[in-house]
C-alpha cells in the first residue's frame, strides 16, 4: 500500500509539471553537490560552524543517502532554518516521539538504531503533515525531502520551478551554483 502512495505522489507531480520528481530530483541534488559543499566549506560564523557539523557524516560513509541528507540538512542552515524543524530524529517510538509526531504541522522523522553509525539505514523516516504520518518506510530523508518538496530552495533552484522569483538569498545561492 506504500509503494501506491508514493507512486501516486510522484504520478501527480509529473501530471502537473511534465517533470519525473524522483530522478529530477535526485539528479540536480547530486550535480549541484559538490558545488554547495563547495559553498558551504565557505560558509564562516555560527552558520558555518553548524554546516560544517552538518557535513561530518559524509567523511564518516561513503552513502549516497547521507552525502544527500547532509546537504540537504545544511541547505536548512544556509536558508536560516533549523534542520531539526524539518527532520526530527528518535532512537525508538515512544510516548516522547509520539507526543512530537501529534503536535508536527509538516516534518520528516527518521527513527534509528541505537548506536546507529552514519552508513545504517534507520529503522523508519514519514512525512507528518497535521500530526498524521501520510507516507511511512520511505527508506531514506533525501527520499523524505523529494517526496515533501516543501522548501523554495528545492523547488526553485533544485527543480528549477519558477526560479525567477527567489529570495535575495536563494538568488545568491543559485549564482554561486551556475558558477561553479
Amino acid at each position: 500500500m506504500q509503494r501506491n502512495n508514493e507512486d501516486k505522489v510522484n504520478a501527480e507531480f509529473k501530471r502537473i509539471t511534465t517533470i519525473n520528481l524522483q530522478s529530477k530530483f535526485f539528479s540536480s541534488l547530486d550535480i549541484n553537490s559538490t558545488s554547495l559543499i563547495d559553498v558551504y566549506t565557505k560558509k564562516g560564523g555560527v552558520q558555518g560552524k553548524k554546516i560544517k557539523s552538518i557535513m561530518l557524516p559524509v567523511t564518516q560513509t561513503d552513502s549516497i543517502d547521507v552525502r544527500r541528507e547532509c546537504i540537504l540538512k545544511g541547505l536548512c542552515v544556509y536558508f536560516n532554518e533549523d534542520p531539526e524543524k524539518l527532520v526530527k530524529e528518535y532512537m525508538s517510538i515512544d510516548n516522547s516521539s509520539q507526543t512530537a509526531m501529534a503536535e508536527t504541522v509538516l516534518g520528516i522523522f527518521v527513527i534509528r538504531h541505537e548506536g546507529a553509525e552514519p552508513g545504517d539505514d534507520p529503522e523508519n523516516v514519514a512525512i507528518i503533515l497535521e500530526g498524521v504520518k501520510v507516507l511511512d518506510d520511505l527508506g531514506n530523508v533525501s527520499f523524505a525531502v523529494a517526496m515533501m518538496f516543501a522548501f523554495e530552495a528545492l523547488q526553485k533552484i533544485m527543480m528549477e520551478l519558477d526560479g525567477n522569483r527567489l529570495s535575495t538569498k536563494g538568488q545568491v545561492l543559485k549564482t554561486l551554483l551556475s558558477r561553479a
